[in-house]
């Protein structure tokens, strides 16, 4: 901050950005769901924002077009022809959460409210078979859902990354 205040005096533009404004932006959700934000969504209200936002690009059961699957390949990553999808590869459910709510739809990122982007997640999951048809996620119901690639990945062992 010190060097765009010193930048800003420098040149006479710009300014520090307020609080506000860092907060609105500081809007990532790590893998273990912290700062995952409140609300709630059904699998059944998800099927229905899919299909209204969501199945242009990816198919109507996610099984992709325009855009990647999203749905199959459990099994299929030692293969030849791996299928990454979020139920194959994805190892944290919470980050699904997060990629919808940053980047979701395409045409329109950050669009979407909190309470559809719990409900996209889950109906997401849902097609992967990770949460039952009934399923209502939150932030603690979202980060309790273990995903099938969860140990799939090898720990970086640098100090300056953890």
């Amino acid at each position: 901050m010190a060097g765009a205040a010193r930048a800003a005096e420098r040149y006479g533009i710009g300014r520090p950005a307020t609080e506000a404004e860092i907060a609105a932006w500081n809007i990532d959700i790590d893998r273990d769901g912290r700062k995952l934000p409140p609300g709630s969504g059904s699998v059944a209200h998800g099927r229905a924002v899919f299909e209204a936002q969501c199945a242009a690009c990816h198919g109507a059961h996610g099984e992709g077009g325009v855009g990647d699957p999203l749905v199959g390949g459990q099994g299929s990553l030692a293969s030849a022809k791996p299928l990454k999808t979020v139920g194959s590869f994805w190892p944290y459910a919470p980050t699904l959460f997060d990629y919808i709510r940053r980047a979701m739809p395409m045409n329109a990122p950050e669009s979407l409210s909190t309470d559809d982007v719990y409900a996209v997640s889950a109906y997401i999951l849902n097609l992967n078979g990770l949460v039952p048809d009934g399923a209502v996620l939150d932030a603690h119901a979202l980060s309790a859902v273990r995903m099938p690639n969860r140990d799939g990945f090898v720990p970086d062992p640098r100090p300056d990354v953890r």
